[in-house]
């Protein structure tokens, strides 16, 4: 299966119609969105742009998504993984949104420990985790070089190994890594012109990709 994933939207409206269109040229089956689908609200701004896309949606929110409201547009036009594990493909999906604590008091933080207790009772060996924030010390640093994290989702990654993690949340950590035989992605901020492609089968597979006419 192949997946355009996009993460940090914040609202910007033009990201749907680049986003069907590096969809359509690179014949993905569907989209993953990391959250941050809105810019602090409006949640149906969220069900709007869910709207607009032309394949499956599955999606969980960001910490600067209004939680109550965004997960309700999600459920509404699209597979909502927050909190939750989904079969896709023959893969196994594990979905948690919002971010650790961050030092601007966004609208969806989770404490550490509440990450890992959420998490824990869906996890398995060699899953696909699907997040808004990253672990610590992987795609995590921010543009004065602080690892921003969560020490628990890391944790958790040492015990389970995923096959694959997706996050997003720091803008600046846009990058692919592959480390202990797991793949960490973060496509970058969509709202700049950024996503990637994902490509599960027998290897796991990770592209970066820009809109058609960004710099």
């Amino acid at each position: 299966m192949r997946f355009l994933v996009l993460s940090d939207i914040h609202g910007r409206d033009s990201v749907a119609d680049w986003a069907k269109r590096l969809a359509a040229e690179h014949r993905a089956d569907a989209y993953i969105i990391l959250g941050d689908i809105t810019h602090f609200g409006p949640g149906s701004w969220a069900g709007e742009f869910l709207a607009r896309l032309d394949r499956p949606v599955y999606a969980v929110p960001g910490n600067c998504d209004p939680p109550e409201l965004v997960c309700r547009e999600i459920e509404a036009r699209a597979t909502l993984l927050h909190k939750r594990k989904v079969t896709i493909g023959g893969e196994t999906f594990i979905g948690l949104g919002g971010s650790n604590p961050t030092i601007f008091d966004t609208p969806f933080e989770i404490e550490e420990d509440d990450i890992e207790a959420a998490l824990r009772p869906l996890m398995e060996e060699s899953a696909v985790f699907v997040l808004h924030a990253p672990p610590k010390g992987i795609n995590d640093r921010t543009g004065s070089g602080l690892s921003v994290g969560s020490e628990a989702i890391l944790r958790l990654v040492k015990e389970y190994q995923p096959r694959a993690v997706l996050s997003g949340h720091i803008h600046e950590a846009r990058g692919i890594v592959e480390k202990d035989g797991t793949l960490f992605l973060n496509p970058g901020a969509a709202k700049d012109g950024n996503a990637a492609l994902l490509e599960i089968g027998e290897t796991m597979k990770a592209v970066l990709l820009r809109a058609p006419g960004a710099d």
